[in-house]
């Protein structure tokens, strides 16, 4: 039965992606938005994450939770669309310049430094730009991913991360963690989201209240006292988007797995307030 859902997903999916590379960027991104904002709160998922935006953000009136929601929906759309633009983003001098970095001198620092860092963010707005444009800045990088359920649309999303997006991508799990290892071990730098829900991980407070949450880039300050480099992005206006570097963190020997995670979340709780309707809701982080 899952199967036949997941071959239904596939083909809509790809049907509308056809169409969007037909309709080109600005319509397609406009259209996919309004059709997400329209049926998205239908989704089983818009109650969880709902619930997540009351748990998180207990101050906004039932209207500011709408509004903010829809936008969160309508910016799905967006993402979506830009799937299909993903090597236009990668290749294309007039889509490299919707993308502007901020703190440029920070990833040049570390080519110099020749040293391998853990670049952490969350699943903010069009996120797979992230990682895309560290590995365009000359930086040798290793991506951490979660595949797709689907398991007719994650071939093709594996096909578009390593064409695209980053070569190395490193399927989570414990497989995955032991690979990692010997990436860094290579001078490999590691780009892993830290806001999705994890079952290896530890329980560590997220807005207050205690959510599983991954221990990796602890594991690789006390191991090899890695720097870590927070990332956010966001999308400034329509199709364009901001990428900051924020200087690296260093933590004290005796800092512990909690304590350096703690930290982590805290980093990503600043990203989530500063533009909450382009973080994804709908992970279930505090089940």
């Amino acid at each position: 039965m899952n199967n036949l859902k997941y071959l239904i997903q596939f083909l809509i999916i790809i049907f509308f992606l056809i169409l969007f590379k037909l309709l080109g960027l600005r319509i397609s991104s406009i259209l996919s938005g309004y059709l997400t904002k329209t049926f998205g709160p239908f989704f089983r998922s818009n109650n969880l994450a709902r619930k997540n935006l009351v748990r998180a953000m207990p101050n906004l009136n039932s209207y500011q939770q709408k509004r903010l929601l829809e936008k969160m929906w309508f910016n799905y759309g967006k993402i979506l669309s830009e799937y299909i633009f993903i090597k236009n983003f990668r290749t294309h001098p007039s889509f490299s310049e919707k993308i502007k970095i901020i703190n440029r001198n920070i990833i040049e620092k570390i080519k110099a430094d020749e040293q391998p860092v853990i670049f952490i963010s969350g699943h903010f707005n069009n996120f797979e730009l992230m990682a895309m444009q560290i590995e365009k800045l000359g930086i040798n990088l290793s991506v951490v991913y979660r595949p797709l359920n689907n398991i007719f649309l994650n071939p093709v999303m594996e096909h578009i991360r390593k064409k695209f997006i980053c070569k190395n991508q490193i399927k989570k799990g414990i497989s995955g963690t032991k690979l990692l290892l010997k990436h860094f071990k290579k001078k490999n730098s590691i780009a892993l989201m830290i806001d999705q829900r994890v079952s290896e991980g530890i329980k560590v407070d997220l807005f207050k209240a205690k959510s599983f949450t991954t221990t990796i880039p602890a594991q690789f300050v006390k191991k090899f006292n890695a720097k870590i480099v927070p990332v956010y992005i966001e999308r400034t206006y329509n199709d364009n988007f901001e990428i900051t570097f924020f200087e690296p963190i260093t933590f004290e020997k005796d800092s512990t797995i909690y304590d350096i995670t703690l930290i982590l979340n805290q980093k990503l709780e600043k990203m989530i307030l500063k533009n909450p309707d382009q973080w994804t809701w709908t992970h279930n982080k505090w089940k």
